[in-house]
């Protein structure tokens, strides 16, 4: 562990608990806190975050970063001398230097990307073309309406019995996949950058985690994150954990979601696998059967962080898929 962090450690209030995720929960220094509504949480060893849920102020610090002046903020809230915090500030310039070529090798740069030609934002059309139809029906059998995302469409050839989901980061177009209607092959036709992670735009501050799932629509369903895949990639997870939020992957129920369930572990993630009704397999099958309150309780309540009893559940889970 960073002598950064082992002396963040050292200077957190005594008065505190910690949960199985690795969050510690204090009365936050930053504000009138009398609810134990800070959270700090130390990543990978080295990297930290603070979170305050009652008046909002975060402050973190990772290798390869120097002290800002919210983490500064929050060492003199925390009543460390000025002395301390110009050693510890040191200390991230000599980290700098050793590890920022680390540190720069997992963290993704998106740029820009064009939609497929004449691609345009459904909710804003006057009329509903005659190929729009099937494409709008396909969504509405997933339970999915317009307001749940800026779906787009477009009449060219190769695209126009296909639903285009933009790749948004930080309200900027990255990226895309266009699913099919019907046999159509191949099924998605998809701009995608390495390390990008679905819907990560959304996830606003007052929430306490943050749900993974694989794909897209799922992710859509439950105004969650989605991997677009079932291999968590280095990137992926260090984008998640700046949110400073508890992760909670939810599975896809096949051959593949065992190895993402062991990725979510070592990763430090939390993983839910519930007890979903015959024939679920993922998160938007739940959403269409249940409905979205009840599948996001099922989910929060069968979320688990220690490493074995997620083991355990995975051996059970995933039972009938692997006979």
């Amino acid at each position: 562990m960073s002598l950064i962090a082992d002396t963040l450690l050292a200077y957190l209030p005594s008065k505190r608990k910690q949960t199985p995720s690795g969050w510690i929960s204090f009365n936050a220094p930053c504000c009138d806190d009398k609810r134990q509504r800070g959270g700090f949480i130390v990543n990978s060893g080295d990297a930290v975050s603070y979170h305050c849920f009652n008046c909002g102020f975060k402050a973190s610090w990772q290798p390869g970063r120097t002290l800002s002046q919210k983490m500064r903020k929050f060492m003199r809230e925390l009543n460390m001398s000025d002395d301390t915090i110009n050693k510890l500030g040191l200390e991230a310039l000599r980290l700098n230097e050793n590890e920022s070529a680390e540190v720069k090798s997992i963290v993704p740069k998106f740029e820009v990307r064009a939609l497929p030609d004449e691609a345009v934002l459904i909710s804003s059309l006057d009329h509903v073309p005659e190929k729009l139809v099937p494409v709008l029906e396909y969504l509405a059998g997933r339970n999915l309406y317009l307001e749940d995302y800026k779906f787009y469409w477009t009449p060219k050839l190769g695209f126009s019995n296909r639903l285009i989901i933009p790749f948004y980061k930080d309200n900027v177009i990255v990226g895309y996949t266009a699913r099919a209607i019907g046999d159509a092959k191949p099924k998605y036709i998809s701009e995608q950058q390495p390390g990008y992670v679905f819907n990560l735009d959304r996830q606003l501050d007052d929430r306490a985690f943050t749900i993974v799932c694989e794909g897209p629509f799922d992710a859509i369903s439950i105004d969650a994150c989605a991997i677009l895949g079932a291999e968590i990639k280095d990137s992926q997870n260090w984008l998640l954990k700046q949110l400073g939020k508890e992760i909670v992957l939810v599975p896809d129920r096949d051959h593949e979601g065992p190895r993402t369930v062991e990725q979510a572990i070592e990763y430090g993630w939390s993983v839910s696998m519930p007890n979903w009704p015959e024939g679920v397999k993922d998160v938007n099958d739940a959403v269409i059967k249940l409905g979205r309150l009840a599948t996001l309780w099922l989910i929060v309540s069968a979320k688990e962080s220690n490493a074995l009893k997620i083991r355990l559940r995975a051996k059970q889970w995933f039972k009938d898929i692997n006979e």
